[in-house]
């Protein structure tokens, strides 16, 4: 079959997507440059011209990946209602139980950072974006007089935390933590946060 040919950006992101599928699949120390030309029906040398090396692909693919990610939050706290509508959608979206990135390919991005400086320092960006996106919520929602919340990044942090960890219990530990416990205990530390209820945040999407 006679491949399209395309732009050098459009074939970048077809290689970046192809890796972080190949990521989620094998994981990061199992990837090979050769799984990701397979996948696409192209040679090695393709994948090598675009990125000089397994460790550039993947810290690429990590970082394409992050991008898709922060656009998503931008929309959902972009968007016209209430600070607190926005958050709630947001904590739910990136919660283990909703539609957020894919949770397994993360696990292996942090456990790889440990070695890998240029991994680590995407992560560490992604991680300071998202925390900084809902602390500047969480102070919109104070100073309109939405909820309570005296140490905004403080906050973010936590929730932060708390998000991550449930989703290390549900991605590694099958069965250790419920789908819907963890969207209860998401929905309390939020409420928490904010000194509401936790009915409260179910009433703000009526």
């Amino acid at each position: 079959m006679t491949r399209v040919r395309l732009s050098v950006a459009e074939r970048r992101e077809e290689l970046l997507r192809a890796a972080v599928e190949q990521i989620e699949e094998r994981g990061v120390a199992a990837v090979r440059i050769s799984d990701v030309a397979s996948a696409l029906g192209v040679s090695n040398a393709l994948v090598l011209y675009h990125f000089a090396t397994k460790e550039k692909l993947v810290a690429a693919a990590f970082a394409h990946a992050a991008e898709g990610d922060l656009a998503h939050l931008r929309r959902l706290l972009g968007r016209r209602t209430t600070a607190l509508r926005r958050l709630r959608a947001a904590v739910r979206w990136y919660a283990p139980t909703g539609q957020a990135k894919g949770w397994r390919l993360w696990i292996e991005g942090w456990a790889a950072a440990l070695r890998e400086p240029a991994l680590r320092e995407v992560t560490r960006d992604l991680d300071r974006q998202w925390k900084a996106a809902i602390t500047e919520v969480i102070a919109e929602g104070v100073a309109a007089d939405e909820f309570r919340c005296p140490d905004p990044t403080g906050a973010a942090l936590r929730l932060t935390a708390l998000l991550d960890g449930l989703a290390v219990q549900l991605t590694s530990y099958p069965g250790a933590v419920s789908r819907a416990r963890a969207q209860q205990w998401a929905d309390e530390a939020l409420a928490r946060e904010l000194g509401l209820e936790r009915e409260a945040l179910t009433a703000s999407t009526r």
